[in-house]
């Protein structure tokens, strides 16, 4: 929208480079171009602002197909005003000198215009095409329609327009025709997730199966290296058994050499000490015997000597020596009481038998 203001009853008019505006008065073309700024008056002008960049015009409509479903299609179209003198003597693109504003709608006019045409092409495509190809190529068959139907359309070019590209962004059928259409593709790819779990869970068992394999050879090696290791070691525990016994069997035989040696020697000590003890006891024996036989020929001439002395001694004297020996092997008398007749009588033994 241009902009207007006002200066001691004049208007000025400022534009932007993207608006054409044409300026008349009184029948005259005083100012045409983009972007331009002058001064008028309100009561004797006519102005008209064009825009002329790149507008895009958002578009969606239904359609139906051959197989009579309905789709909704969503596109796009980029347009712009070529010819804005064209424009302008065909649409009104007035504007108010007060205000700057359009007196009437001109791009609504132009949107209507290119919506039907794109409408009507895309009508006539989708028409022959049945709902699963308008699905897979319809986007592409009525882009290339509709690009090519607005290129011969005569009235837009005679508008002063030209279409700069067409965009068809989606073709959709009716929200239960498409969960419909949904469905076999989810399946399936549902049958595929199912399929890969499957060959994971496959891969993966197999995979198990490999390493409880791979276990079981090494533990079978290893009961078989250990089955080794045992008859190694039976092997060495044998040999080991016999190196032990072969020096057990020397020591034996050297032990049981040094026995008997030591045997023979003891007992050749033993004859050797039992001789001598035999000697020494023969010779104590005889010596014995010698100081057995000399002492009782000692007590013999003794005794015979004793009783030669007794035979010649008188009996007083052997009473005597024979009450002494009885006073040897008397035990202890600590008093004795003599009677005074046993004390006389006494006297009268001894008085009797001494010298006359």
């Amino acid at each position: 929208m241009a902009d207007i203001t006002r200066r001691l009853g004049r208007r000025h008019l400022r534009a932007a480079p993207t608006a054409h505006i044409r300026h008349h008065r009184a029948g005259k073309l005083l100012h045409d171009g983009p972007g331009l700024s002058f001064w008028f008056r309100a009561l004797t002008a006519a102005l008209s602002e064009v825009p002329v960049d790149d507008r895009e015009l958002a578009m969606t409509f239904h359609a139906r197909t051959s197989d009579f479903q309905d789709v909704a299609v969503q596109a796009t179209v980029t347009y712009r005003i070529s010819d804005p003198a064209v424009a302008a003597t065909r649409l009104d693109f007035s504007i108010d000198p007060d205000t700057g504003a359009w007196r009437g709608t001109p791009l609504e006019q132009l949107g209507t215009l290119l919506t039907e045409s794109a409408q009507q092409h895309a009508l006539d495509v989708l028409a022959r095409t049945p709902l699963s190809a308008a699905l897979v190529d319809g986007v592409a068959a009525v882009r290339e329609r509709i690009t090519a139907g607005l290129a011969e359309e005569p009235r837009i070019p005679a508008t002063g327009i030209e279409v700069v590209a067409v965009r068809v962004v989606a073709l959709r059928p009716e929200p239960e025709v498409e969960r419909a259409l949904r469905t076999p593709a989810r399946e399936q790819i549902q049958q595929e997730a199912d399929r890969a779990t499957y060959e994971r869970r496959a891969v993966a068992v197999e995979r198990e199966r490999a390493i409880a394999e791979n276990e079981l050879a090494s533990q079978i090696e290893l009961a078989r290296r250990e089955e080794q290791l045992v008859e190694q070691r039976g092997t060495n525990a044998r040999r080991e058994a016999e190196e032990h016994a072969a020096a057990d069997a020397v020591r034996a035989e050297a032990e049981a050499a040094r026995t008997v040696r030591l045997a023979e020697a003891e007992a050749a000590r033993t004859v050797r000490l039992t001789q001598a003890e035999a000697t020494r006891s023969v010779r104590l024996a005889r010596a014995e015997a010698e100081g057995a036989r000399e002492v009782g020929e000692a007590r013999a001439r003794a005794q015979a000597a004793w009783l030669r002395v007794h035979a010649e001694v008188d009996v007083a004297t052997l009473h005597a020596l024979a009450g002494t020996k009885v006073a040897e092997n008397l035990p202890r008398i600590d008093s004795v009481t003599v009677s005074p007749d046993v004390l006389t009588g006494l006297l009268a033994r001894l008085g009797g038998q001494g010298p006359a």
